[in-house]
């Protein structure tokens, strides 16, 4: 059985329906709510509407707010315009002033540096970042990441760091259950506004997410067959060809991962062209390797992905093992559904026999037009991962 197997995904109006019936019901049982919301210190101007939407609900529902916090991650270490730098400061300061109508709100930096210290990795940057979110985890009702202003590695390292929080034990009854925390992932997504955002200079260094670097360091997995799952996204290459030559084999089994269906139905034809030298011509790539993952449904792009990687560890387990790498390359709600994979094959991995391992190429700069972020027309998707819908 599947952790998601069944589900909770609501996408545009469906979310505030949810939202209603959920605050409606703690207020009706006279359970206060107690909120830490995460999110990104970022240019995307998406997560402003994200939480503006998700406040105005909580307030509506006449539950009592016992206490909440807004917890605003920034990042160093980016090359950005002055326009994004001014609009980074402008999306902070309005994502403070949404969030004063419930309660108070702070920032943590995470970046290569800390202060008094030489520079450290971006993975440990990454696990230090993570670590310091998850002090601020106490005895919350609820916890909200809205990963809509978020770099990719940041929102897949405290996801995954959340979920080991607060799902341990696979083996309970209901695991999902996390002891009544309702843990929801909310996103602004726009999957052409993200295909319009260059990602250039992909660092020298690869990043690890945190927990999920093993299989590509031990010493013990390195003569296991490797199974890379690229997640295809849009002005990527450069990041696919960096993790390509510094952590893939040559001998791996190599499956991309193609968005479909979508809302382009070319998209994926798209892809496959601008992918076609380093995938399918260096590396002599089958198309029957090809998998499809839903646009725009994470819990079924979630299935399919940890389908074939069940069925590549079932496979490969005569030899001893296999290494299941996922590199994340395409927008918002496919790189969550991969990170969900990702994280119940390492969860139900504990006999051994296989490790999953999650390597990026973080760009060093972002290129995007204003124009286009304020154009965007965003439609906010909500994940419930634990809580109540699943005791």
């Amino acid at each position: 059985m599947i952790l998601w197997g069944r589900y909770v995904f609501r996408r545009g109006t469906d979310v505030q329906d949810m939202w209603d019936q959920m605050f409606r019901q703690r207020r009706e049982q006279g359970r206060p709510v107690r909120l830490l919301y995460v999110g990104g210190r970022g240019f995307d101007v998406r997560a402003q509407a994200v939480m503006q939407c998700f406040v105005d609900s909580l307030k509506q529902s006449g539950c009592v707010i016992e206490k909440a916090e807004l917890l605003l991650v920034g990042f160093s270490g980016y090359q950005l315009s002055d326009e994004l730098h001014a609009q980074t400061q402008s999306n902070a300061d309005a994502l403070k002033s949404i969030f004063e109508a419930i309660g108070e709100a702070r920032t943590i930096t995470i970046g290569p540096s800390a202060e008094g210290e030489d520079d450290i990795s971006a993975s440990n940057a990454l696990r230090r970042g993570s670590e310091e979110v998850l002090r601020c985890i106490s005895d919350q009702t609820d916890i909200v990441l809205d990963v809509s202003s978020l770099p990719r590695i940041a929102y897949l390292s405290l996801m995954l760091a959340m979920l080991q929080r607060l799902v341990s034990d696979p083996s309970l009854e209901r695991p999902l259950a996390a002891t009544g925390v309702n843990f929801q992932v909310l996103v602004g997504e726009d999957a052409a506004l993200d295909s319009k955002i260059r990602s250039e200079d992909p660092s020298n260094e690869l990043v690890l997410i945190p927990g999920y670097s093993s299989p590509l360091q031990a010493e013990s997995t390195q003569d296991w067959p490797l199974v890379w799952f690229p997640v295809l996204g849009e002005n990527r290459v450069a990041q696919l060809q960096k993790v390509m030559s510094d952590a893939i084999p040559t001998t791996a089994e190599i499956c991309p991962v193609l968005p479909h269906p979508s809302r382009d139905p070319r998209r994926g034809d798209r892809l496959l062209i601008e992918y076609k030298t380093p995938l399918f011509d260096t590396r002599e790539t089958p198309l029957t390797n090809v998998l499809y993952a839903h646009e725009a449904n994470p819990f079924e792009a979630y299935r399919q992905l940890l389908g074939a990687m069940t069925r590549y560890q079932r496979s490969f387990s005569v030899l001893g093992g296999c290494r299941l790498v996922v590199t994340p390359l395409a927008s918002k709600l496919i790189t969550l559904g991969a990170a969900l994979a990702c994280f119940e094959m390492k969860l139900l991995g504990t006999t051994g026999g296989y490790g999953v391992a999650i390597p990026y190429a973080e760009p060093k700069r972002y290129v995007v037009e204003a124009l286009a972020m304020q154009e965007s027309k965003a439609e906010i998707s909500a994940l419930v991962l634990t809580g109540d819908a699943y005791g």
